[in-house]
Protein backbone atom coordinates (compact mmCIF):
# COMPACT_ATOMS: atom_id res chain seq x y z
CA UNK A 1 0.00 0.00 0.00
CA UNK A 2 0.89 3.71 -0.42
CA UNK A 3 0.59 6.97 1.04
CA UNK A 4 0.90 10.14 0.16
CA UNK A 5 1.87 12.88 2.35
CA UNK A 6 1.82 16.84 1.84
CA UNK A 7 3.44 18.49 4.09
CA UNK A 8 5.32 22.15 4.69
CA UNK A 9 4.52 25.40 6.57
CA UNK A 10 5.33 27.59 9.27
CA UNK A 11 5.54 27.43 13.09
CA UNK A 12 5.95 23.48 12.96
CA UNK A 13 8.36 20.98 12.86
CA UNK A 14 7.02 19.40 9.84
CA UNK A 15 10.18 17.86 8.69
CA UNK A 16 10.43 15.60 11.95
CA UNK A 17 6.70 15.24 12.42
CA UNK A 18 6.24 13.74 8.60
CA UNK A 19 9.23 11.70 9.28
CA UNK A 20 7.81 10.57 12.06
CA UNK A 21 4.61 9.43 10.18
CA UNK A 22 6.92 7.89 7.69
CA UNK A 23 8.42 5.53 9.88
CA UNK A 24 5.16 4.46 11.83
CA UNK A 25 3.23 3.85 8.17
CA UNK A 26 6.47 1.98 7.01
CA UNK A 27 6.15 -0.48 10.06
CA UNK A 28 2.83 -1.45 9.05
CA UNK A 29 3.94 -2.14 5.21
CA UNK A 30 3.09 1.13 4.15
CA UNK A 31 5.11 3.30 2.15
CA UNK A 32 4.90 7.03 1.79
CA UNK A 33 6.20 9.67 -0.65
CA UNK A 34 6.50 13.21 0.71
CA UNK A 35 6.09 15.99 -1.40
CA UNK A 36 6.70 19.86 0.14
CA UNK A 37 4.39 21.22 -3.16
CA UNK A 38 0.95 20.63 -2.93
CA UNK A 39 0.50 21.00 -6.67
CA UNK A 40 2.73 18.60 -7.42
CA UNK A 41 1.74 15.97 -4.88
CA UNK A 42 -2.16 16.64 -5.55
CA UNK A 43 -1.11 15.85 -9.30
CA UNK A 44 0.16 12.62 -8.16
CA UNK A 45 -3.11 11.55 -7.27
CA UNK A 46 -4.58 10.48 -10.85
CA UNK A 47 -1.62 8.02 -10.60
CA UNK A 48 -4.03 5.73 -9.08
CA UNK A 49 -1.41 4.60 -6.85
CA UNK A 50 -2.24 5.75 -3.05
CA UNK A 51 -4.69 4.39 -0.80
CA UNK A 52 -4.23 6.73 1.74
CA UNK A 53 -4.02 10.69 1.43
CA UNK A 54 -2.14 12.39 4.64
CA UNK A 55 -1.91 16.11 5.06
CA UNK A 56 0.51 17.27 7.42
CA UNK A 57 0.89 20.73 6.36
CA UNK A 58 0.00 24.38 6.86
CA UNK A 59 -0.68 26.11 3.96
CA UNK A 60 -3.70 28.81 3.03
CA UNK A 61 -3.88 32.54 1.84
CA UNK A 62 -2.26 34.17 4.71
CA UNK A 63 -4.36 37.46 4.00
CA UNK A 64 -5.25 37.97 7.44
CA UNK A 65 -2.38 39.61 9.48
CA UNK A 66 1.30 41.40 9.28
CA UNK A 67 2.33 38.43 11.04
CA UNK A 68 2.50 36.27 8.47
CA UNK A 69 3.99 38.91 5.55
CA UNK A 70 7.66 37.19 5.94
CA UNK A 71 6.33 34.23 4.94
CA UNK A 72 3.96 34.42 2.19
CA UNK A 73 6.35 34.01 -0.88
CA UNK A 74 7.56 30.57 0.49
CA UNK A 75 4.26 29.43 2.11
CA UNK A 76 1.31 31.18 1.09
CA UNK A 77 -1.45 28.93 -1.20
CA UNK A 78 -4.92 29.10 -3.19
CA UNK A 79 -5.27 26.12 -4.03
CA UNK A 80 -6.22 25.59 -7.39
CA UNK A 81 -9.25 23.79 -9.29
CA UNK A 82 -7.28 21.37 -10.62
CA UNK A 83 -6.29 20.42 -6.90
CA UNK A 84 -9.63 20.86 -5.28
CA UNK A 85 -10.89 18.30 -8.44
CA UNK A 86 -8.03 15.98 -7.66
CA UNK A 87 -9.18 15.64 -3.86
CA UNK A 88 -12.56 15.19 -5.08
CA UNK A 89 -11.83 12.36 -7.49
CA UNK A 90 -9.25 10.73 -4.85
CA UNK A 91 -12.78 10.61 -2.46
CA UNK A 92 -15.51 9.43 -5.15
CA UNK A 93 -12.43 6.96 -6.14
CA UNK A 94 -12.79 5.66 -2.62
CA UNK A 95 -9.54 6.97 -1.49
CA UNK A 96 -8.78 8.11 2.12
CA UNK A 97 -7.56 10.94 3.83
CA UNK A 98 -5.66 11.27 7.07
CA UNK A 99 -5.88 14.79 8.11
CA UNK A 100 -3.87 16.28 11.29
CA UNK A 101 -3.68 19.37 13.38
CA UNK A 102 -2.86 22.27 10.84
CA UNK A 103 -4.98 20.46 8.09
CA UNK A 104 -8.08 22.19 9.40
CA UNK A 105 -6.35 25.57 8.75
CA UNK A 106 -5.45 24.99 4.90
CA UNK A 107 -7.18 26.11 1.80
CA UNK A 108 -8.67 28.94 3.81
CA UNK A 109 -10.55 29.96 0.43
CA UNK A 110 -11.95 26.79 -0.34
CA UNK A 111 -15.39 26.27 1.09
CA UNK A 112 -15.66 22.86 1.04
CA UNK A 113 -12.29 21.91 2.40
CA UNK A 114 -13.85 22.05 5.91
CA UNK A 115 -16.85 20.00 5.00
CA UNK A 116 -14.98 17.22 3.87
CA UNK A 117 -13.11 17.64 7.34
CA UNK A 118 -15.93 18.15 9.42
CA UNK A 119 -14.22 21.17 10.64
CA UNK A 120 -13.09 24.92 9.73
CA UNK A 121 -10.74 27.06 11.58
CA UNK A 122 -12.43 30.85 12.00
CA UNK A 123 -9.82 33.17 12.19
CA UNK A 124 -10.94 35.52 15.54
CA UNK A 125 -12.82 32.99 16.97
CA UNK A 126 -10.70 29.29 17.20
CA UNK A 127 -7.80 29.09 18.96
CA UNK A 128 -5.32 26.97 21.06
CA UNK A 129 -3.55 27.44 24.53
CA UNK A 130 0.35 27.44 24.53
CA UNK A 131 1.63 24.07 23.79
CA UNK A 132 2.01 21.72 26.81
CA UNK A 133 0.62 19.02 28.58
CA UNK A 134 -3.06 17.96 27.39
CA UNK A 135 -5.41 15.81 28.59
CA UNK A 136 -7.06 13.60 26.01
CA UNK A 137 -10.24 11.55 26.92
CA UNK A 138 -12.23 8.75 24.82
CA UNK A 139 -15.66 9.35 24.16
CA UNK A 140 -18.74 7.18 24.67
CA UNK A 141 -19.35 6.87 21.14
CA UNK A 142 -17.39 3.38 19.99
CA UNK A 143 -15.50 3.22 17.21
CA UNK A 144 -12.75 0.96 15.88
CA UNK A 145 -10.35 3.70 16.40
CA UNK A 146 -11.11 4.82 20.15
CA UNK A 147 -12.56 1.29 21.43
CA UNK A 148 -10.41 0.24 24.41
CA UNK A 149 -7.82 2.44 23.99
CA UNK A 150 -8.64 4.77 27.00
CA UNK A 151 -7.70 8.30 28.30
CA UNK A 152 -4.19 9.52 27.89
CA UNK A 153 -1.57 12.65 28.68
CA UNK A 154 0.20 14.08 25.65
CA UNK A 155 2.05 17.14 25.61
CA UNK A 156 0.82 19.25 22.52
CA UNK A 157 -1.60 21.96 21.63
CA UNK A 158 -5.46 21.80 21.71
CA UNK A 159 -7.02 23.59 18.77
CA UNK A 160 -10.30 24.99 20.01
CA UNK A 161 -13.95 26.46 19.17
CA UNK A 162 -13.99 25.37 15.45
CA UNK A 163 -16.58 25.61 13.20
CA UNK A 164 -17.65 22.05 13.16
CA UNK A 165 -20.10 20.48 11.01
CA UNK A 166 -23.24 18.85 12.08
CA UNK A 167 -22.48 15.37 11.30
CA UNK A 168 -19.56 15.04 13.81
CA UNK A 169 -19.19 12.07 16.15
CA UNK A 170 -16.06 12.82 18.05
CA UNK A 171 -13.94 9.95 19.16
CA UNK A 172 -11.92 11.98 21.71
CA UNK A 173 -11.69 15.23 23.56
CA UNK A 174 -8.93 17.22 24.71
CA UNK A 175 -7.93 19.79 27.79
CA UNK A 176 -5.02 21.68 28.36
CA UNK A 177 -4.15 22.24 31.84
CA UNK A 178 -5.66 26.11 31.48
CA UNK A 179 -9.04 25.08 29.62
CA UNK A 180 -11.88 23.49 31.54
CA UNK A 181 -13.98 22.89 28.58
CA UNK A 182 -13.47 19.72 26.47
CA UNK A 183 -12.78 20.04 22.14
CA UNK A 184 -13.60 17.29 19.91
CA UNK A 185 -10.16 16.42 18.08
CA UNK A 186 -10.44 12.94 16.63
CA UNK A 187 -13.27 11.83 14.65
CA UNK A 188 -13.78 9.24 11.38
CA UNK A 189 -16.56 9.64 8.14
CA UNK A 190 -17.70 9.01 5.02
CA UNK A 191 -17.33 11.36 2.55
CA UNK A 192 -18.74 10.83 -1.11
CA UNK A 193 -17.37 7.35 -1.50
CA UNK A 194 -13.94 7.78 0.58
CA UNK A 195 -13.05 7.68 4.20
CA UNK A 196 -11.68 10.90 6.22
CA UNK A 197 -9.94 10.78 9.51
CA UNK A 198 -9.12 13.99 11.02
CA UNK A 199 -6.84 14.18 14.45
CA UNK A 200 -6.40 17.67 15.56
CA UNK A 201 -3.38 16.33 17.89
CA UNK A 202 -0.05 16.21 16.01
CA UNK A 203 1.91 19.59 16.38
CA UNK A 204 5.45 17.19 16.52
CA UNK A 205 7.31 14.01 16.39
CA UNK A 206 6.65 13.42 19.84
CA UNK A 207 2.74 13.63 19.65
CA UNK A 208 2.82 11.42 17.00
CA UNK A 209 5.55 9.44 18.82
CA UNK A 210 3.62 9.01 21.90
CA UNK A 211 2.39 5.13 22.07
CA UNK A 212 -1.40 6.31 22.71
CA UNK A 213 -1.35 8.68 19.65
CA UNK A 214 0.62 6.34 17.36
CA UNK A 215 -1.82 3.64 17.86
CA UNK A 216 -4.64 6.13 17.17
CA UNK A 217 -2.88 6.99 14.05
CA UNK A 218 -2.40 2.99 13.08
CA UNK A 219 -5.82 1.96 13.76
CA UNK A 220 -7.05 5.44 11.69
CA UNK A 221 -4.38 4.13 8.52
CA UNK A 222 -6.26 0.51 9.22
CA UNK A 223 -9.66 1.98 9.03
CA UNK A 224 -9.05 3.99 6.07
CA UNK A 225 -7.34 1.53 3.83
CA UNK A 226 -9.74 -1.76 4.94
CA UNK A 227 -13.10 -1.76 2.93
CA UNK A 228 -14.66 -3.89 5.52
CA UNK A 229 -13.97 -1.51 8.49
CA UNK A 230 -17.15 0.78 8.22
CA UNK A 231 -17.03 1.20 12.04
Amino acid sequence: MKNLILTGGIFHPFDKSSDAIYKLFLKEGIDSEIFENIEDGLNQLDSGKYDMLTFNTLRWSMQNGEKYEPYKDQWAITLSKFGQKSIWKFLENGGGILALHTAVICFDLWSEWGKILGAEWVWGQSYHPPYGKVFVESSSNTHYINDDLGNFEINDEVYSKLKLENDIVPLFYARSATQEEWNPVVWARQVSNGKVFFDALGHDAESFNHPKHSEIIIRAKNWITDKEKDH
